[in-house]
């Protein structure tokens, strides 16, 4: 579908630019992972957030996620996998189907992992990073699925129904993607497995693989006073453009990225 606003990430950035988009009567959208993957739902008590103290992290996500789907804003659970400018308009992907915008907000956290050996060699020869996006390519073969989230064995049960033989690793530091032509095997924990496809489920990419070209400072997202990226109509807000990474920064910056976001898709459509 067609929307002013697409938001990645449903954390205190995503949710607070989100807010602000709908504020400014754009249609937005939040793309995100359940709220149970946030680093935030696992936090016992936040006290540091103006106005709102003693609050454990799921109170605190839940009362900033009624507040964006009371302002009007839409959701979908889901994981952006590229995304590409086409005339006027942004294509992300999102698993399996398409989402367009004027205007995308970045704002999914820290891509925490680095890549593991044979990853990027590998990537859509065998190595995918969504379960039921390239599945059924993979039916009735042995498959591994590396979960680094609370959802993914959920994806793991998915591959199975569909007649995968699955090997689960769970949160795996040491990871070795061999092969010649495709993935042929696995090598994690000294153990050699031999497996057709390896499902990567990261809570987040990297930025640059979702957007190439995009502009980094000191490895997280480089933007300007307008939470503005390099690329037009990208703009980033939260943990994914530095520290200190708390809540009232991340709520600062997504009022500010869904404000120009908002002014942005806006701009567009009047010249278009």
């Amino acid at each position: 579908m067609s929307y002013d606003v697409l938001v990645i990430g449903g954390g205190p950035a995503g949710l607070s630019a989100a807010v602000n988009a709908r504020a400014r009567g754009r249609s937005v959208l939040v793309v995100s992972n359940p709220m149970e993957d946030s680093p935030l739902w696992r936090a016992e008590r936040v006290d540091n957030y103006l106005g709102l103290p003693g609050l454990t992290g799921p109170e605190l996500l839940n009362t900033l996620h009624q507040h964006a789907v009371d302002a009007g804003a839409e959701f979908r659970e889901g994981k952006l996998l590229s995304a590409m400018p086409m005339g006027e308009r942004w294509f992300a992907t999102v698993d399996s189907d398409v989402e367009e915008a004027f205007a995308l907000v970045l704002a999914a956290g820290v891509a925490r992992s680095k890549k593991f050996p044979g990853e990027e060699q590998f990537l859509g020869r065998g190595v995918s990073y969504c379960a039921t996006c390239d599945g059924m390519l993979y039916r009735g073969k042995a498959v591994a699925v590396a979960g680094f989230t609370d959802h993914a064995r959920r994806e793991a049960d998915f591959l199975e129904h569909i007649g995968c033989q699955v090997t689960f690793l769970d949160h795996p530091r040491d990871l070795e993607i061999r092969g010649e032509q495709m993935v042929q095997e696995i090598v994690s924990g000294g153990e050699t497995m031999p497996v057709s496809a390896v499902f990567l489920l990261r809570p987040t990419m990297a930025p640059t693989d979702l957007f190439p070209g995009i502009a980094l400072e000191d490895g997280y997202v480089a933007v300007d006073r307008r939470m503005a990226t390099n690329l037009p109509g990208v703009f980033a807000a939260g943990d994914c453009t530095g520290g200190p990474l708390q809540v009232g920064k991340a709520a600062g910056e997504g009022l500010i990225a869904g404000q120009s976001a908002a002014m942005y898709a806006s701009k567009v459509q009047k010249n278009g």
